[in-house]
Order: C-alpha cells, then sequence, then structure tokens
C-alpha cells in the first residue's frame, strides 16, 4: 500500500472527488454519523494538498443501494470523470462505499490505472499503477461482495423461517388488517369489507376484470396507503383494472398465507446495462404457502377458478373468450381457405349486419381466392340451428343415461372410502373399550393400550381423510329432475329476449369448439364444418345471401321467358309473366313498359313493324321533310302531329298530302325568328 508521499503535483492538479453513498434512506436518517463522517472527507482532501476549487463531493447516490452502478447516477458521473482524466485521486470512508459488485468495482480500478487516478481510504493511499495496490483492493472488493451475500444469506434465512410459522408480516391487502396478537383478521370497516366482497361479486356476474372495474365505476373503492407519513391510512378513489387483475390474483383473499411468490432476476438490457426485474414464480415453485391461515373472503376453489378464468380471457395467450357483439361465432370460425381466424366486423353491410372477414391474411398478403367475406348472421342461425336440434329427446335420453352411469359409478367410489372409515371406527372404539377397561395402576398393559389406541385413531384420521377426498373429488350432480328441466329449456332460454349476445355465445361453446367456412368463389354455396367438443365433426351447406345487386337485376327466368317469345306483341308477353306468377321488383305485376324496357336492356329484338296504310316511320317523316328526327319528335309532344304507337312499341305517324302540306309551312318559317321578323320575311322583306 502506498502512503501520502504517492500524491504528486501532477494529482494535485486535478480533482479529488469525495464519493459519499449510504445504502438506504433510513440509514441517511439514522445513521447520521456515518454521512457526517464522509462529507469530513473534503477536510482530509485539504490536508492532503488539494485546494478548496479542486474538491467536489457527489452524493447523489445517498440512499440507493452499491449493488449495483447502473442505477447510481453519482456513481456514473464518478466514473466519467475517472475516463475523461479529470480526476486525481477518490476519497472514501472504504472501498465498499464504491461498489459491492465486483464487476462494477474493477471497471472503475481498471480506468484508475489507465488515468493514473489514486484511491484513498481510511486505511491509506492506493495507486492502481502498482500491483500489490490492484491486488490488496480487488481482495477488500471481493470480501465486500461476500459480506453482502452472507448479510443477505443470513437475513433471508430469517424471513424463511419465520414465513415457516406464518408469522413474518407484509403489507397486507385492503380489506385485511394486523389485530393487537400479530394476527391477520379482516378490516372492522364494515365499508371496507363490503367493498372488497362486492369485487368478488362482480367478478362473478361479469366473468372479465374489465367488466368489475366497469360496475365500480362510480363507486370509490378503498386503498391503503403504504410507505410516507400516511402510511396504513385508507383512501378511497377509482378502482382500476389492474387493481382488480391484482386482487384476483392475490391467494391471501382466499385465506392462504403464501411468501416466495415472487423473485428478483437480474436482466442485460439491449445496451448492455443490468437492471433487477420482480417475476412471480409458478404456483409449484412459492416456498411457504399455508391454507387457512387466516378469514378469507373467497375460498381457494373460488380462487383458482377466476385465475383460470382470467387465463380464458388473455387473448394474447390464444383465448377467444365470448364477448359483446351480435356475432355468435366470434373467436372461434375459421377460415377455410388460409386457416386462420376470422374476425367479425359490423360495418360490412350498410344494413349494419355483422360479417366474418378473413382481413388477416390480407394483411399479410397470404389472402387466397377461398379467403371471403360472409355474412355472420346467416351462418350464425345454421350452426344455432343445428345445435338446437342436437338437443333432442333421443340425445337428452342419451346424455341422462350417460348422468345416471357417472353418478352410479361416484357413489360406488365413495362407498368404497366409506367402509375403510366405518371398520378404522370399530377398531378405535375396541381399542377405547379395552383401554378404559384396564386397571389404571397396571402401567405395563396401560401403556400398550394406550399405544394400541393411538395407532388406531391415526388410521381413523386417514381413513376419513381419504373419504373426504373421494367426495371433494366427486361432488354430486344435479337430480335427474333438474337435468331434464334444464334439457327442454335450452330453446326457450336461447330465444328469449332477455337473454344477452354474450350468454347465447357461453351456452353455443359450451356444445361447440370451432366452425371452418369455406367458400368457392363464384359460388352462392358455403359450406360450415362444425367440430363439436365431444371431438365429432359435421358439415352443413347454406346459401349465401342475394347482394343488392343481385336483389336488382331481373331473374333470369323472366329474361329466359321474353326471349322465348320475343316474336310476339308485348301485351301478350306481359299477359304470359302475369300468368305465370312472375312479379318485378317490390312484388309488381309486368306491364308493357317494363317488358320494353326488359328488351332495350338485354337486347332481346322485338317483332317485326307493320305500318296502317298512309302511315310512316319517324325516320321516313325525317327523310320526307328535311328535317331532324329531334323536330319530328317535338312536334308531336306539342301535339302538331299526330301519331300513335303499335304493338311492338314504334310510333306510327299518318302523314296524307296535308299534314305533309303543313309540316312544309312550318318548315319554311323558322321558330327562332320574332313574330315581327317572321311577317317581313313572309313578305319577302330581309
Amino acid at each position: 500500500m502506498s502512503d501520502a508521499r504517492t500524491i504528486t503535483p501532477t494529482h494535485r492538479e486535478r480533482l479529488a472527488i469525495v464519493y459519499v453513498r449510504q445504502s438506504t434512506m433510513t440509514q441517511v436518517r439514522e445513521h447520521t454519523e456515518s454521512t457526517a463522517r464522509q462529507y469530513a472527507l473534503a477536510e482530509e482532501a485539504t490536508r492532503l494538498g488539494w485546494e478548496a476549487s479542486k474538491i467536489l463531493v457527489i452524493d447523489a447516490d445517498l440512499g440507493l443501494s452499491g449493488r449495483s452502478g447502473t442505477t447510481r447516477a453519482g456513481f456514473q458521473e464518478l466514473v466519467s470523470r475517472v475516463c475523461l482524466g479529470e480526476v486525481g485521486a477518490i476519497l472514501g470512508l472504504e472501498v465498499s462505499r464504491l461498489a459491492r459488485s465486483s464487476a462494477d468495482l474493477q471497471r472503475l480500478l481498471e480506468f484508475c490505472n489507465l488515468t493514473d487516478t489514486l484511491i484513498i481510504d481510511a486505511d491509506g493511499v492506493y495507486n492502481l499503477q502498482h500491483f500489490n495496490d490492484r491486488l490488496l483492493l480487488g481482495l477488500k472488493g471481493a470480501m465486500s461482495e461476500a459480506e453482502l451475500h452472507i448479510l443477505a444469506g443470513r437475513l433471508q434465512e430469517s424471513k424463511r423461517a419465520a414465513a415457516a410459522r406464518g408469522e413474518l408480516r407484509v403489507p397486507l391487502p385492503v380489506g385485511y388488517v394486523y389485530d393487537q396478537d400479530g394476527r391477520t383478521v379482516m378490516d372492522l370497516d364494515e365499508e371496507i369489507r363490503q367493498a372488497v366482497t362486492d369485487v368478488f361479486a362482480a367478478f362473478e356476474a361479469s366473468g372479465s376484470a374489465y367488466g368489475a372495474a366497469g360496475i365500480f365505476r362510480r363507486r370509490p373503492f378503498p386503498r391503503r396507503v403504504h410507505g410516507g407519513v400516511w402510511t396504513g391510512e385508507i383512501r378511497w378513489g377509482r378502482l382500476t383494472y389492474y387493481r382488480v387483475l391484482g386482487m384476483l390474483s392475490n391467494p391471501v383473499y382466499a385465506g392462504t398465507y403464501v411468501f416466495g411468490r415472487y423473485r428478483c432476476r437480474r436482466i442485460v438490457q439491449p445496451d448492455g446495462s443490468i437492471r433487477r426485474k420482480r417475476v412471480e414464480l409458478p404456483r409449484e415453485e412459492w416456498l411457504v404457502v399455508l391454507p387457512h391461515h387466516h378469514p378469507a373472503y373467497i375460498s381457494w376453489e373460488t380462487y383458482l377458478a377466476n385465475l383460470d378464468r382470467l387465463a380464458h380471457n388473455h387473448t394474447s395467450g390464444g383465448a377467444r373468450p365470448a364477448r359483446e357483439g351480435e356475432a355468435l361465432l366470434q373467436g372461434i370460425v375459421v377460415c377455410g381457405g388460409c386457416g386462420r381466424m376470422m374476425t367479425p366486423r359490423y360495418a360490412s353491410y350498410a344494413s349494419g349486419k355483422a360479417a366474418y372477414d378473413c382481413s388477416y391474411s390480407r394483411v399479410e398478403h397470404l389472402q387466397t381466392p377461398q379467403c371471403r367475406t360472409v355474412r355472420a348472421d346467416v351462418i350464425d342461425d345454421a350452426v344455432a340451428r343445428r345445435m338446437l336440434d342436437v338437443v333432442t329427446t333421443d340425445q337428452i335420453a342419451l346424455a341422462l343415461q350417460a348422468a345416471d352411469e357417472i353418478a352410479a359409478r361416484r357413489t360406488n367410489r365413495i362407498r368404497a372410502a366409506e367402509l375403510p372409515v366405518e371398520r378404522a371406527r370399530y377398531e378405535a372404539a375396541r381399542a377405547e373399550r379395552a383401554f378404559h377397561q384396564c386397571e389404571p395402576e397396571n402401567r405395563l398393559v396401560a401403556r400398550s393400550l394406550e399405544q394400541r389406541w393411538e395407532t388406531a385413531l391415526v388410521a381413523l384420521a386417514e381413513a376419513e381423510t381419504a373419504l373426504a377426498g373421494a367426495r371433494a373429488e366427486a361432488p354430486p350432480l344435479p337430480s335427474r329432475q333438474e337435468l331434464e328441466a334444464l334439457a327442454r329449456n335450452v330453446p326457450a332460454l336461447w330465444a328469449a329476449p332477455t337473454t344477452s349476445a354474450r350468454d347465447r355465445k357461453r351456452i353455443l361453446r359450451a356444445l361447440v369448439a370451432d366452425v371452418t367456412i369455406r367458400s368457392a368463389p363464384g359460388s352462392a354455396r358455403v359450406g360450415v364444418g362444425i367440430r363439436w367438443r365431444s371431438g365429432a365433426t359435421e358439415e352443413l351447406v347454406v346459401q349465401r345471401p342475394a347482394s343488392a345487386s343481385d336483389l336488382q337485376r331481373t331473374p333470369g327466368a323472366v329474361v329466359d321467358l321474353i326471349r322465348a317469345l320475343a316474336m310476339q306483341q308485348d301485351d301478350e308477353i306481359v299477359t304470359a309473366l302475369n300468368t305465370a306468377g312472375m312479379t318485378r321488383k317490390g312484388g309488381r305485376p309486368f306491364d308493357v313498359k317494363s317488358v320494353r324496357w326488359i328488351r332495350h336492356t338485354y337486347h332481346i329484338p322485338a317483332s317485326s313493324f307493320q305500318p296502317r296504310p298512309g302511315e310512316l316511320t319517324v325516320c321516313e317523316v325525317v327523310r320526307r321533310l328535311g328535317v331532324s328526327k329531334w323536330t319530328v319528335y317535338d312536334w308531336i309532344h306539342a301535339g302538331k302531329l299526330a301519331a300513335r304507337r303499335d304493338t311492338s312499341g314504334r310510333l306510327c305517324v299518318p302523314f296524307s298530302p296535308a299534314v305533309e302540306e303543313a309540316c312544309r309551312q312550318r318548315t319554311a318559317t323558322p321558330v327562332h325568328l320574332k313574330p315581327s321578323l317572321q311577317k317581313a320575311t313572309a313578305g319577302g322583306v330581309v
């Protein structure tokens, strides 16, 4: 180890950093002498030759443990200044104040070696460029880490010993307090107890943590303050979703004392830093589990059932819980094209009907020709009808017969466990009678009889435990009358207006595992594959509903009939269509106008034109007069030129010499001129 003479003017030209640290805030508040001694090292630096302006005190790590250097801003500042060559010496009471981790300490010492930075503690001055000083500081760091490990081990063993007896006091959740004897009891405040009870009732009613939190959205919920001057006091506020999760997963509410439920682990971050993370261990790895330790709000079976329901609500783990919405197969319908789950869409149709859409495969560019959108009500109605058909009288009889067989097997199994109890009770009673008949003075015989009695009592306790386990494993089934009534009420329960969509989904999922939809492009038929809970499968075929364009389009049968009767008159075709019972949109009968429109739309030729004597078509009138056809149509519309329509719908104009002369006079007078100009034109004046 070096001495004060190791300090050179070069060291004094740089900073002398006094590093101050205490492991906890309790030490900062109560161990003030240690903190004062560390601050006094600034005076020691002055005595060693540093100017006051060259002395820097870093105390940003007061109340922080030295186990890790990544979470200590003061230690990081110290390392940074050492690496920049700004530090001539680091002062501390002992080397362990710098870091309890050998890795952090050795890295700092290596930087001090490279930058010729001294380490000064109560034992002397260390120059890291000297091998002996490096060796000595390395041993001190290793011993410091070993000391921390030993102290922590002793403390943990003490905690485990107290926890094994259920006597280790830990912060209790809201709803529980410690009494004067240190026992865990329910809170004396009835309002708090009722609020906790209502949370579990809300979860039972809603089936989800979000639902339970929603029920309490307008009701305050208590919260116990931990830490600070308000420790132990109750504050009322909003019940959040995460608090509901914490309550449902906390075994304390089931009357069970648990220790070792969580464990801290060190995790390396992508940037190379190390941080501690608390993780929850599996139930079988908990160190201490003491059931029936204190009064419970719920039973252990209810606690496990709540955890199982939460797991089934966790969609990121693959679960598909029943939710709101009219799409009954939400979460269990599979696309037969790509094998992906189909999602319900409630804005796919203008009518507001839900639809099952294979959108995920479209996003991943894996869409197949069979990935199509299908209206949800068509598939839901088909699956629901099939499910209700399955619950028939014959199926109910088979199910009841199976229930009777299961009940008989359970009865036999319980009876087999009851017989050893009866025998053990007889043996215990016999040993008791023999013991009481023995003379008390005859201790040689009395001791043997007493031991025999105790052995019989132990055997009786074991037989009763086995019987209780058999009864717990086989809970009683509902009576046959209850099962028959429930089976008969399934259709009525399904159709009841009070049954919500979520309840219908639960009924459906009790029998149906999943549904696969297969739809070929261009086909109006959809294959619906049902996989039942029993493992059986079957396939239904449903018809796609007609689209809006199909509903507006003329049926093919009507077009075919008009095409077959194309050479007949339109009124005859109308009669044939109405006689055949065919109707157009809205159920209205056909007329001549609608038939002519269908002819025009589908390019169906009409019958040949047969004018009467002295009649011309519009085209012939145009060629005779040399005017446009729109002029002729305008005359007909204004009543200046008579015309009729024949049975094929064409205009026929009676065109006598007098009519022709009137038309020519009408064409000689321009209709766009004013009346005064028309008279002048007629008189020959331009």
